[in-house]
């Protein structure tokens, strides 16, 4: 690290507050633990509710480089780890026979040909560790989870052409899931564990102050009782933090400095986008919507 370890949860939250992450005290102490007892750490909760912006925000305070490996269905080695260079190997080939030279296969297998990808590269960095965000892992399949276990359990992967390539100081590592399916429990017990929820009501309106510093106050807290409000309603997809300061641009945009039932109308594409929760809060009645949040917020 560039920095001291934190020398206490405490610690943890001055430093993310001071790069605009607004965390509990829960979150703050399971990074603490994570930087502490050099294990990776596992976030779970619902899409919105800031889990890849914790790592963001680590690799910020930490003044490391962030490393993104984003998981989907059907990923594999070849997408995470490495792969060859095909087309410059093959501009290779066609340039040593032209020469008339002989073909050196080792040389076709070189790491002047290999594409690390970022598994390879979070391993083989040098210098301060950096940050390895694994986002939503519950979208890899069983095959790519156990080969990952194995790959945070020796931080070391072989390469058959050139050989093993070890981390000599492993790097930071976050996974994220939106609980899609559930992860083995074999991952699970490699990492710390944290369940990210919503933010509450006051924590919010901070949070949309942080990141929507053009919004006044008032509309931020508006706009925060309002998102409360719409989790409470059974939704497909209730909005989460990125939607709610969406929502307050928006609204901000207009020329509101309070929601009222019109600009909530106009603006529900912002913060919900699913439209059959679209007629589901209109249904519930958009004046008890704004009424219910202006009575909170004031």
């Amino acid at each position: 690290m560039t920095v001291s370890p934190p020398a206490s949860p405490d610690e943890v939250l001055e430093a993310l507050a001071a790069h605009d992450y607004l965390a509990d005290d829960g979150l703050a102490t399971a990074i603490f633990l994570s930087l502490k007892m050099r294990r990776p750490l596992f976030l779970e909760g619902e899409a919105g509710v800031g889990k890849t912006e914790v790592a963001k925000t680590l690799a910020r305070w930490l003044d490391t480089d962030l490393i993104r490996l984003q998981c989907y269905e059907g990923i594999d080695a070849t997408q995470a780890v490495y792969e060859w260079d095909y087309g410059r190997q093959l501009l290779h080939l066609r340039t040593v026979e032209a020469r008339h030279d002989a073909i050196d296969e080792d040389e076709l297998y070189s790491e002047r040909f290999l594409v690390r990808r970022a598994l390879l590269r979070a391993i083989d960095h040098g210098g301060a560790p950096p940050v390895l965000l694994i986002d939503e892992i519950d979208r890899a399949d069983d095959e790519f989870e156990a080969f990952l276990l194995e790959v945070l359990s020796d931080w070391a992967i072989t390469v058959p052409e050139i050989g093993t390539i070890a981390a000599t100081s492993p790097p930071i590592v976050v996974l994220t899931s939106n609980r899609t399916r559930d992860v083995h429990d074999a991952l699970k017990r490699r990492c710390l564990y944290h369940w990210i929820d919503h933010p509450g009501f006051e924590r919010e309106a901070d949070i949309l102050q942080k990141r929507a510093p053009e919004v006044v106050t008032a509309l931020t807290r508006d706009i925060a009782a309002a998102a409360e409000t719409l989790r409470g309603l059974d939704l497909y997809k209730p909005p989460g933090v990125a939607e709610s300061i969406d929502w307050a641009v928006a609204i901000s945009a207009l020329g509101n400095a309070r929601i009222d039932e019109r600009s909530v109308d106009l603006t529900l594409g912002a913060v919900l986008k699913y439209r059959e929760d679209q007629a589901r809060v209109r249904a519930h009645g958009l004046s008890d919507l704004v009424s219910t949040a202006l009575a909170r917020s004031a």
